[in-house]
């Protein structure tokens, strides 16, 4: 349906996307998954054709968007990170600027307005100033006037960057009913790997521009299939003690978070015994160890070697 062949843009001497190659199949949720910087962005930007690429090509259906950008403009819908809303209009002003915008016109789009308000939940909310209104709730009138035409196609860019948990988990169940209950295909970038992991069938990983890693959630997991995780809870931060992890035989990968360090170790290793002697040199206090599974993030950690919102 959605295909990037080698897609690579280049501002002066920063390469923001460097051969990102992608596909999107009809009715998938698909996760571009990275910290900022990693190039997301800028590739969704090459997709919508808001971008033009250095090099590489975009296909819709087998046929080039950047020979014919309307392939895609009439059939797609995006989510911008930053909310594109006018402050001064009501929500229900914003719906209809934007549908007439989008060509729609008379009973059929305040039918389409009538639809999205209820998608989003503001149906009774649509007449107040936009400005007035919460981040959560500017966010999901964002999303609402990318369905007014009835997109085949939606990426959503960081939709629920700076919003509080409630109307963060009320937009993830509502991309999820969008892409399983009405079959739309969904292109959602994040830097929350919980959120991929709910709504994605398959996820690509970035990092300076590349992907560095594709599958679903199980397969990018199995990279790490003979490895292990132990998170090492402590009383305080102890710099001196994770500086000697990181040199011990055996010790992948080490990320200290506060009172935190998590180590990435191979399956069947027998490092407990000297984490505690080191902690014991140091003097440090340690609250629990946890030995775990590794996880989306630990692969994340182990390809990039830090984490995904560093």
């Amino acid at each position: 349906m959605l295909e990037t062949v080698d897609l690579k843009k280049v501002f002066k001497q920063n390469v923001a996307a460097d051969d990102v190659n992608l596909y999107l199949d009809r009715g998938e949720s698909v996760g571009l998954l990275g910290p900022n910087g990693a190039g997301k962005s800028t590739t969704i930007s090459m997709i919508s054709t808001l971008l033009k690429p250095t090099s590489g090509e975009v296909k819709w259906h087998g046929d080039s968007v950047i020979k014919n950008p309307s392939l895609i403009r009439d059939v797609l819908g995006v989510v911008p990170q930053e909310i594109a809303l006018y402050e001064e209009l009501t929500a229900l002003e914003n719906l209809r600027f934007f549908g007439k915008i989008y060509g729609i016109k008379g009973k059929q789009l305040e039918t389409k307005i009538t639809e999205v308000l209820e998608i989003v939940g503001l149906t009774d909310r649509q007449k107040e100033l936009v400005k007035h209104y919460s981040g959560g709730m500017k966010r999901r009138i964002n999303i609402a006037v990318a369905l007014l035409h009835e997109p085949e196609i939606i990426i959503m860019d960081e939709p629920t960057v700076g919003i509080d948990p409630q109307s963060r988990n009320y937009i993830l169940e509502m991309v999820r009913q969008l892409n399983k209950e009405k079959g739309m295909t969904v292109l959602y970038t994040s830097h929350y790997m919980e959120e991929v992991e709910r709504l994605c069938d398959r996820i690509y990983i970035m990092d300076h521009g590349k992907v560095i890693a594709t599958g679903t959630k199980e397969e990018l997991t199995s990279i790490l299939s003979s490895e292990e995780t132990i998170l090492i809870e402590l009383d305080q931060s102890y710099p001196q003690l994770v500086e000697k992890i990181k040199q011990t035989d055996g010790v992948l990968q080490v990320v200290e978070h506060e009172q935190e360090i998590k180590l990435i170790v191979p399956k069947g290793n027998r490092l407990l015994g000297k984490i505690f002697q080191l902690a014991e040199q140091e003097q440090a206090q340690i609250t629990s160890i946890n030995v775990q599974i590794p996880t989306l993030e630990d692969v994340f950690l182990h390809l990039t070697g830090r984490k995904l919102r560093d």
